[in-house]
């Protein structure tokens, strides 16, 4: 391919580059200037240098939304991605070969099914069922002899996050059963073959020849699952406000009651530059580990 030819595929990238710089780029700085104001949004920032930042490292309340989103990160990439490896060879390899690819593509769909469903939606439902007076959960628990269980299960500061871990759990999990699925396509039959003839059990077989060679997917699902948990912000909006009092708070949703609530931009903004710069690192690292693996 000549010079002029590969400098004509450049102008290609020119839209996206655009959109990226105005959307993404500029944004950012912006926020990243307000950080260092003080600016209520309306009339004039005014400069106060790093006293939001200063003010972050003794905020009782950032610290817990971070703690809050570690619980998330388990519940959000490392539960759904031991689950789904799991799911995805089991339908992969036993409901595949005896019940057909029809019943395992059904039952993927299924688990995928909450990933489609809009996030207001799910949340509304998921209120609905485990509403403390007329919720689906305790009524069952209720017929079934299991009354002293019911609970007050997204209101009761000891439970909302547990409670809310579940969710995600159940809202996560189809994501990295599809993506494993199709890296399953990819592995080598012949491998799990020479395994299977030389007595090796269905779970050896999944840990020594399944997991490494879908270890790409892994990292990929595992990165996406994790980005997601460290920012987010709807199914806390719709299921708790960060609530009861801060037991469910994240940095997310703490950055948006500053900013829209409190008032108070400039310390929102400096949330979320904190946030997006653990975003960057974690992204980074994650990518350093792929390329030491691979």
């Amino acid at each position: 391919m000549n010079h002029s030819a590969r400098r004509g595929y450049w102008l290609y990238l020119i839209p996206g580059a655009v959109l990226f710089l105005a959307v993404v780029i500029v944004p950012f700085l912006m926020n990243i200037a307000t950080s260092f104001t003080r600016w209520s949004g309306f009339g004039t920032p005014r400069w106060i240098g790093l006293d939001n930042y200063k003010r972050l490292l003794t905020d009782e309340t950032f610290w817990a939304s971070f703690q809050h989103n570690v619980a998330l990160i388990v519940a959000m990439a490392v539960v759904p991605t031991a689950a789904g490896l799991v799911l995805a060879a089991a339908l992969f390899d036993y409901i595949g070969r005896r019940f057909g690819t029809r019943t395992a593509s059904a039952l993927r769909a299924a688990y995928y099914l909450p990933q489609v469903l809009p996030v207001a939606v799910a949340g509304v439902v998921w209120g609905w069922m485990l509403h403390p007076e007329y919720g689906a959960l305790n009524e069952i628990l209720q017929a079934v002899g299991l009354g002293s269980l019911a609970a007050n299960w997204l209101g009761d500061p000891d439970l909302a996050l547990a409670t809310v871990m579940a969710i995600m759990v159940w809202f996560q999990l189809g994501y990295p059963v599809v993506i494993f699925m199709a890296g399953l396509q990819r592995a080598d039959p012949a491998l799990h073959e020479a395994a299977e003839i030389d007595g090796a059990s269905w779970w050896r077989r999944f840990w020594h020849v399944t997991v490494p060679q879908i270890r790409p997917e892994i990292f990929v699902v595992l990165l996406t699952c994790t980005i997601a948990a460290l920012k987010v912000f709807g199914p806390i909006f719709v299921l708790t406000r960060g609530g009861p009092g801060r037991a469910t708070i994240v940095p997310s949703y703490f950055s948006y009651l500053n900013f829209f609530e409190k008032a108070n931009v400039g310390y929102g903004s400096a949330i979320a530059t904190v946030l997006a710069l653990i975003i960057v690192v974690v992204t980074f690292l994650f990518l350093r580990v792929q390329e030491r693996e691979s």
